[in-house]
């Protein structure tokens, strides 16, 4: 019976031994539970995403020192950085979703910033934006000039372009000046102007002016305008230079020349007596009622007239002959 005693004890004893060992080598395994940390950590890296960015100038030229911010879709922050000297700059482990993207500075004199835009990120995937950076525009001062005293004159108006374009209007002010942007595409743009209103009083300055202007820097247009001439207009003279001759049709007005309403002699009509007409009028025959028979007698002051002329002119001639007569004196000689 002792001996069935010490055979139970040492079952006993073995069982227990075993029973103690075994929670140690689970404790040592290398494999992993479901519940190790190893798991959650492969879901994020599948389902993140990334955004990548290029910067650039409208000339193809890399731009570093961009700085731009990233905002979720609740308008936090999700990260911020510039652009490395070749233009990049990565936002990477970003849970899938829209994003706002703002850049904050170009990081150079010569360019702008661009507008804020959305950007998707989906899961796994890298997405990769190239930004262009404008240049800034070129501030133009316009002035319109006499061309003989360069006073600056008000009232010009002018377009200015490049190639077909026409970019900018401007009208010069009280002051004769006007002011404006002008974009520009490259470091070096070419321009021209083009007037098309003169100011009151001058010639329009027909031809084209071509000049260059750079991004961010001041640049002055001047156009010169000369005054209108006007040809003077003839005044008129105080006297007339003709007076209007009468028609010579007109009975009982004098011609040119003559002082009095009595025409000279030589003008005056001549009347005819109409003898024959007397004499072959029928005898008996009665004159008609309301009118005078034509004996002759209306031109009586016509003959007396002309006889007093001639007889005039013939006493002038008489005594112009006597004074032109030679004298003969006592001794016989003549005196003229």
């Amino acid at each position: 019976m002792h001996a069935r005693l010490v055979r139970s004890a040492t079952v006993a004893i073995s069982v227990t031994t075993a029973l103690a060992w075994a929670p140690a080598a689970s404790a040592l395994s290398s494999e992993p539970t479901p519940s190790a940390s190893a798991a959650p950590a492969e879901t994020p890296a599948q389902d993140a995403g990334s955004v990548e960015i290029t910067k650039k100038d409208p000339e193809g030229q890399t731009l570093p020192g961009a700085a731009f911010l990233l905002l979720d879709s609740a308008g936090q922050e999700a990260g911020s950085g510039k652009t490395d000297v070749q233009g990049r700059l990565a936002f990477p482990d970003l849970e899938p979703g829209v994003y706002r993207l703002k850049e904050t500075d170009s990081g150079s004199p010569l360019h702008g910033v661009v507008a804020d835009q959305d950007v998707i990120v989906t899961p796994g995937a890298t997405t990769r934006l190239t930004i262009t950076d404008p240049f800034k525009a070129a501030t133009v001062l316009l002035q319109a000039k006499d061309d003989k005293t360069g006073q600056l004159l008000p009232g010009a108006t002018v377009n200015i372009g490049t190639g077909t374009s026409t970019l900018l209007t401007l009208t010069t002010g009280p002051k004769g000046t006007a002011s404006g942007e002008l974009p520009v595409s490259s470091r070096k743009t070419h321009f021209w102007v083009k007037q098309i209103k003169a100011p009151a009083g001058y010639d329009l300055y027909k031809p084209s002016k071509t000049f260059t202007a750079g991004p961010g820097a001041p640049v002055t247009v001047t156009v010169t305008n000369a005054k209108t001439t006007t040809d003077p207009k003839p005044e008129p003279s105080e006297k007339p230079t003709h007076k209007p001759t009468p028609s010579p049709s007109s009975p009982g007005k004098p011609t040119s020349g003559t002082s009095g309403g009595t025409p000279p002699a030589e003008a005056r009509p001549t009347p005819e007596i109409a003898s024959s007409s007397v004499a072959a009028a029928p005898v008996g025959d009665s004159t008609p009622t309301g009118s005078l028979a034509r004996t002759g007698a209306d031109a009586a002051p016509w003959l007396i007239g002309g006889a007093a002329v001639l007889i005039a002119a013939g006493g002038g001639s008489l005594l112009l002959a006597r004074r032109n007569r030679p004298s003969t004196r006592v001794d016989g000689s003549t005196d003229r």
